[in-house]
């Protein structure tokens, strides 16, 4: 899926002298080479695949800025958010909190929910068919929300 389009952009990011993207790129391409080759895996990878292993690595680079930021290395900080913008060019269009709460809603209400006690049945279904569209974290504070209304 991603890969033709990786090749390319790597391509690119070397003719530029783009340091920052060719290093980003070549990670990426180095996250699906494992994943693809993982016992077990069928050598290809699916585009839900693709963009769980996109929206680890963004998490990662995310809380690492954090760190770096709060022990004052601003100069780490960058590059990683340099990373995180090249990778969230790759992951899906992240929803707005009024999106997420109108997808959550039809969402509880196709899986019968009313309590917050059956949060965990919500928030199976919701991380599957929200996947790189909202982070777990917002996604499991907004379902509280609604469940406790």
């Amino acid at each position: 899926m991603l890969d033709s389009t990786l090749n390319e952009a790597i391509k690119q990011a070397m003719l530029s002298k783009n340091e920052a993207g060719l290093r980003t790129l070549r990670a990426i391409k180095a996250a699906f080479l494992i994943a693809k080759t993982e016992k077990g895996a069928t050598g290809t990878l699916t585009a839900e695949q693709e963009t769980k292993i996109l929206q680890k690595l963004f998490n990662q680079r995310k809380e690492a800025a954090t760190i770096f930021a709060q022990e004052g290395r601003t100069e780490l900080a960058q590059k990683e958010q340099e990373e995180m913008d090249i990778i969230g060019a790759y992951l899906p269009k992240q929803m707005n909190d009024e999106e997420l709460t109108e997808a959550l809603k039809a969402i509880i209400q196709q899986v019968g929910a009313t309590s917050a006690a059956e949060m965990g049945k919500v928030m199976g279904v919701a991380s599957k068919s929200l996947a790189g569209k909202a982070e777990g974290a917002r996604i499991s504070a907004a379902v509280k929300a609604i469940l406790s209304a």
